[in-house]
């Protein structure tokens, strides 16, 4: 009897997904380990793979709506292995497959191979290489990721090589090839069904819009000390932790500061109760072609700024990769949201409940500013700080933002703990 291959659980409060895309075509051999499917939720994406060899029989189209414990294909394990596949399953381990155009060579030359080609010469000529992720995302923009070269190790491709690939004019093609084929069918709009993230971002959006008293109050932060800084020690830091020192390491350390000096953001609103919380889990908006994702930082006033950074790096390749786990976005007490990186000047962030306030950063611009008496150009940012109003004071709001200020324009402060 063929093994039944179930929609697995992603999470406690999750009950049902999207099948968002198959890795595998219907009828194609698989091995023990090969991803089989994506399932999109309202939260995360999952990568589901075989967990035996043999032939895979679709039971769901791509698109579907599944429920967790249903039965999306199966895997019929008696089915023989094709040639191309029994050559592949031998040999790839030691020394990847090998292709002579499009046709599989035989597998007494496989063997008889004195070099194998390398990682960087396979990856991403061979469809069979892409991630899923990557095969999605070349699907859905019309671009052939076998013919881009990959930016990832090895020439890997990833999904930001296609994004810029779907982005750029084709040789002979000025315009997207989507956008020509809508024109020359006569269509001047098209429908998509929204994805379960994007829906359950529209609805939290719109819930804390209805269900908080939400008001945003700014303030500038000069970032002259944190870039001489960087500067400074930009080379002996990633010498030592093998990363850079970005900015938002000092924004991070910057909230949790202010935090402790105004405990009353550090809260939230369960029914009639406020819920003081004495832990800083602090959550980083990450922007992924599918929608805002906001990973947490766990007992973020325990990492030193490398931490900080790697963290957020980790947390970065795993969003990109469509790797987020429900537990790796849940609990934060609050947020920040960098929409400088996208050019924004000015925002009113929106509250990420039951959170009482997030952060929103914004772009670096020089701008005239008075210093001692005199006009100076500095690397001004505006900062927007949008709380929850039945919790927050303004006092205490603006007292927090001005904190943040202080530590940002003063970093020494936060080594010193002053």
């Amino acid at each position: 009897m063929p093994l039944e291959v179930k929609v697995p659980s992603v999470g406690e409060s999750i009950t049902s997904g999207l099948l968002g895309v198959w890795s595998k075509p219907d009828g194609a051999y698989v091995n023990a380990g090969d991803p089989l499917f994506e399932i999109e939720t309202d939260k995360v994406t999952s990568e589901v793979v075989a967990e035996t060899a043999g032939q895979l029989k679709h039971l769901v189209k791509q698109g579907d709506t599944v429920n967790v414990g249903q039965v999306v294909a199966s895997i019929d394990e008696k089915a023989t292995a094709p040639v191309a596949a029994a050559v592949s399953a031998g040999t790839d381990k030691a020394a990847g497959k090998e292709k002579n155009g499009s046709a599989e060579i035989p597998p007494a030359r496989v063997q008889a191979s004195a070099t194998p080609p390398s990682p960087a010469q396979t990856r991403g000529k061979n469809a069979d290489d892409l991630s899923p992720a990557v095969r999605f995302q070349a699907a859905d923009k019309g671009v052939d990721a076998t013919k881009i070269d990959g930016t990832g190790k090895d020439g890997r491709v990833l999904k930001g090589d296609v994004l810029a690939a779907a982005a750029a004019p084709q040789k002979g093609q000025p315009e997207k090839a989507a956008a020509a084929t809508s024109r020359s069918s006569g269509e001047k709009t098209t429908r998509k069904k929204m994805s379960p993230l994007r829906q359950k971002i529209a609805a939290r959006l719109l819930a804390a819009q209805q269900e908080t008293a939400h008001l945003t109050t700014f303030n500038e932060v000069d970032l002259s000390a944190i870039m001489a800084l960087r500067t400074k020690f930009q080379d002996r830091f990633v010498k030592r932790h093998e990363i850079k020192l970005g900015f938002m390491s000092f924004f991070v350390k910057a909230v949790v500061h202010a935090l402790h000096v105004v405990p009353a953001i550090n809260a939230r609103i369960d029914g009639d109760e406020l819920v003081q919380n004495n832990f800083y889990d602090i959550g980083v908006a990450i922007s992924t072609d599918k929608g805002l994702l906001v990973p947490v930082l766990r007992d973020a006033d325990q990492l030193g700024f490398a931490g900080v950074e790697k963290a957020i790096g980790a947390y970065a390749k795993k969003a990109r990769d469509g790797k987020i786990q429900l537990a790796d976005l849940e609990g934060g007490v609050f947020t920040i949201t960098n929409g400088g990186v996208f050019g924004s000047l000015m925002s009113t962030p929106i509250l990420n409940p039951p959170q009482a306030a997030i952060l929103g950063m914004h772009t670096i611009q020089e701008r005239p500013v008075a210093v001692s008496g005199r006009v100076e150009i500095r690397p001004m940012m505006y900062l927007a700080l949008t709380y929850d109003h039945r919790i927050v004071d303004g006092k205490e709001a603006v007292t927090f933002l001005a904190t943040v200020k202080e530590v940002v324009e003063n970093p020494g402060a936060v080594l010193l703990e002053l």
